[in-house]
């Protein structure tokens, strides 16, 4: 499992020198990336909520053809819809599941959210079958709660 506190030092370094949320979205593709060989892609998407749609905002891993998300469509739309952090250890049996790549066995999404508020969502996925654990979904949790704080001062600036 890749080390969260690690990651939220991170970002809370970027907060604390005045960095904005895009700097820190970017930071925690490439730190969440980096950390584990199970994370095979990862992207932030950031939801367009007048549009209702989910807009890819970065990613490391191989081109996706979703740049662009309609809330409720695939595991990335349906966590917003649900609002809701999603595990779903074998995307072959998700009907609603959009495939980026045949190389993918399973997805995690766990929204970015604050004040009531989704401001979008983290996205893995994996070439491994049943790939992320309870553990994993908690610890991303953290990095998404770090995320939000700053997207939540950036709306109050």
């Amino acid at each position: 499992m890749f080390d969260v506190n690690e990651v939220v030092g991170e970002l809370q370094g970027l907060r604390e020198e005045g960095y904005l949320s895009d700097a820190l979205l970017r930071r925690a593709v490439r730190s969440i990336f980096s950390s584990e060989e199970r994370f095979d892609w990862v992207g932030i998407y950031l939801l367009r909520s007048e549009e209702n749609v989910l807009w890819l905002h970065n990613y490391l891993g191989d081109p996706t053809p979703h740049a662009t998300i309609p809330v409720g469509e695939g595991v990335c739309g349906m966590a917003v819809a649900n609002n809701e952090n999603i595990n779903v250890p074998d995307v072959t049996q998700n009907d609603n599941y959009l495939s980026c790549s045949p190389k993918v066995k399973s997805e995690m999404v766990v929204l970015i959210r604050g004040n009531d508020q989704i401001f979008g969502q983290i996205d893995i996925d994996s070439h491994q079958d049943a790939a992320f654990t309870d553990e994993d979904l908690a610890a991303l949790e953290e990095v998404a709660e770090k995320l939000a704080e700053q997207m939540v001062q950036e709306l109050t600036l």
